[in-house]
């Protein structure tokens, strides 16, 4: 009972910052999922790369740096709405090309015993976690239009798919669907979750009007087969390093790349199919 109520009063908080981020202003927007980038990043290196020395803490600094770069640049961008954006990715390339070759580097002095595996999980982490949400930003941004109830929509859409799945496998899941990862998972969870999440992009569309409602639609069938793929990516990073939990930042829920793993998968296509129509 006790961790129960320990897991509301968190959902409670958790669901009350994030909607202050979203509703407060697009520096508050842009500064909350900064920090929500940070902190995937952080508990991702935390999983894949070794942590004994001073150097492998200062790799592991240097990996969210780096998965940071796409994110900083693109709200940059997007908040200062810049007129010549040409302009702007060449001064980015410039800033960013060398600091991706920098890790080569610092690996060449590391004394490391898997340099390249190093290497190869800090360009994971900027593609994996950095560059969906520096994509957030393209779907909240519409020139000089903030279309910040998009993406809250969106991170709606996602919990409802979770909470769905989890209510319908719970009292009918019978088929598993992916055993080898999760074995936990049902078809019927993810039929269950689907249908719940549709129903929600219906209602959404008469509260977020930015966009209509078949688009709403798209958002939740892309969120009820994407949402769960991304889930079970992350349930197959922390089976090969055998940990529970990403993290314990948010008590009796784990970490924050635990409850953002589906929505870091859903925001690519979200994105294109959004500025598509755009």
């Amino acid at each position: 009972m006790q961790g129960l109520w320990r897991r509301l009063v968190t959902a409670v908080i958790f669901v009350i910052i994030m909607a202050a981020g979203h509703f407060t202003g697009p520096y508050t927007f842009a500064a909350l999922f900064l920090i929500i980038a940070a902190g995937c990043l952080w508990e991702f290196f935390g999983l894949t790369l070794d942590l004994h020395t001073r150097r492998d803490k200062i790799r592991k600094v240097f990996g969210v740096v780096l998965g940071l770069m796409p994110v900083a640049l693109v709200t940059v961008l997007k908040l200062q709405n810049v007129s010549d954006p040409e302009n702007f990715i060449s001064i980015s390339a410039i800033i960013f090309s060398p600091l991706v070759f920098t890790i080569f580097i610092y690996e060449l002095y590391s004394n490391s015993k898997e340099p390249f595996a190093n290497i190869a999980f800090m360009i994971l982490g900027l593609f994996y976690i950095g560059l969906p949400f520096a994509l957030v930003d393209f779907i909240a941004f519409d020139g000089p239009e903030f279309r910040h109830r998009i993406v809250f929509g969106l991170l709606v859409l996602t919990w409802v798919n979770d909470t769905g799945a989890y209510l319908t496998g719970s009292l009918i899941g019978k088929t598993p669907l992916f055993p080898r990862i999760s074995p936990k998972k049902t078809w019927e969870g993810s039929t269950g979750g689907l249908v719940t999440t549709l129903l929600f992009g219906w209602l959404l569309s008469f509260i977020f009007d930015e966009i209509p409602l078949a688009q709403w639609l798209g958002l939740a069938v892309i969120v009820g087969v994407f949402g769960g793929l991304g889930d079970l990516v992350e349930s197959m990073l922390k089976r090969s390093v055998n940990v529970k939990d990403s993290g314990n930042l948010l008590p009796g829920h784990g970490g924050l790349l635990d409850r953002f793993d589906a929505f870091i998968f859903v925001v690519p296509f979200a994105t294109a199919y959004l500025l598509y129509f755009r």
